[in-house]
């Protein structure tokens, strides 16, 4: 609205345009006629903005061909007059040519049509999502060939690099996959879908794809122990979990330095933890009957990943993670960005001591040792107790 507060034909088709790209007037027509009232001058300001008055009226009166107008009564000093009191559309078609959307409306009706001849099940996606289907108009027929895949290679087990669609490569898929995630819920049946896995990171799980196996890197620390003359090994998660080594400790680290420089141990190996989610060492049942101590940074995040992955592996051990460790070395420590505060249930008492004292700032304002600023003659004296 202007200054004066009369609507205008340029507010009236700007609050439309905001309706419109919520997707109100898509689809079927409903609602109309569409009657919209106006705000519009008093009969006490008739007199007084007699001339502004007259250019608001025919700038509505210019308009007309696209809706109807509604006129009220109005008593003012120069008698009786008539003033635009509300506008009609009688139909979707006018009210889209008020707008300047009709070839975008036909655009919508083609495209919709084609996609509910093969998927009628996405009718009310279609009804919600208008926009999102115009964005990927150009794209749209090779979009409906990966659903109509999808359905018929349902769980397929392959890798999205593997998919033999005609006009369709992996970064097709893979740079749409909220798209495709929303479509396939819809159009693929309930046994095809694995609602346990969400968003991008879940796509290939959830609809029964191959996805790129979790790597996890490791290093023997007795040359006893070394396959072939290999000491350093990195592998998938699914063999590491096959190979059932003869160790009888096991170090989890979380930085690549540290994990290259650990010091020798008989009988062990050391885990590069960082780049894969810890817990999943609780998959592997051998490891429950080894001796694992994980080595994190003294902070609150690192007590959280020791937590849950104790929830996994009850055995496990925190190594230099411990207060005596916190404070020889005060001169290294330096702040953690984002605390957590969460309470952490499977902490032993001591670290739950520490970890309360970490997320209270009792020691100091967010205190933390990062694993590599630990003295290494400190580190090579524990792994030998």
């Amino acid at each position: 609205m202007k200054a004066s507060g009369w609507t205008t034909p340029a507010d009236l088709r700007g609050r439309l345009r905001k309706r419109w790209r919520r997707g109100d007037f898509f689809g079927p027509e409903s609602g109309f006629p569409l009657r919209l009232p106006l705000k519009g001058p008093s009969a006490s300001v008739l007199a007084e903005r007699f001339d502004k008055v007259r250019i608001w009226v025919r700038d509505w009166q210019q308009r007309e061909g696209d809706f109807i107008l509604e006129w009220r009564p109005v008593r003012s000093p120069l008698g009786s007059q008539r003033l635009p009191a509300a506008v009609v559309f009688e139909t979707q078609e006018r009210l889209l040519r008020f707008l300047g959307c009709q070839a975008e409306a036909r655009r919508f009706e083609t495209l919709a049509a084609q996609t509910l001849a093969r998927f009628p099940e996405l009718e009310d996606w279609l009804r919600r999502r208008p926009f999102t289907l115009l964005e990927q108009g150009e794209d749209w027929p090779r979009v409906l060939e990966v659903l109509a895949w999808f359905r018929e290679h349902p769980r397929c087990g392959l890798y999205l690099r593997q998919l033999d669609i005609p006009g369709v490569d992996t970064k097709f898929i893979e740079s749409r996959k909220k798209l495709f995630a929303e479509l396939l819920d819809r159009v693929l049946p309930p046994d095809a879908v694995d609602s346990r896995h969400r968003g991008a990171h879940g796509f290939e799980a959830r609809f029964g794809l191959l996805s790129k196996p979790p790597l996890i890197r490791f290093r023997f620390l007795d040359p006893a122990l070394y396959l072939h003359g290999l000491s350093d090994l990195t592998v998938p998660l699914a063999e590491f979990a096959r190979l059932r080594l003869s160790v009888e400790r096991i170090f989890v680290t979380e930085n690549e330095i540290n994990f290259l420089a650990f010091p020798k141990a008989p009988g062990a190996l050391v885990i590069f933890g960082r780049g894969f989610n810890v817990a999943v060492l609780g998959e592997i049942d051998w490891l429950r009957a080894r001796e694992i101590a994980y080595w994190g940074d003294i902070d609150t995040h690192g007590f959280a990943i020791l937590s849950r992955l104790r929830r996994h592996l009850p055995q496990v051990r925190s190594f230099l993670m411990d207060r005596d460790t916190l404070l020889a070395h005060r001169h290294a420590w330096v702040e953690e960005p984002s605390p957590t505060a969460v309470d952490l249930p499977h902490l032993t008492p001591e670290e739950r001591s520490l970890y309360d004292d970490l997320r209270h700032d009792r020691i100091g304002e967010r205190v933390r040792l990062e694993q590599e600023r630990v003295g290494f003659g400190w580190v090579r004296h524990r792994v030998m107790e």
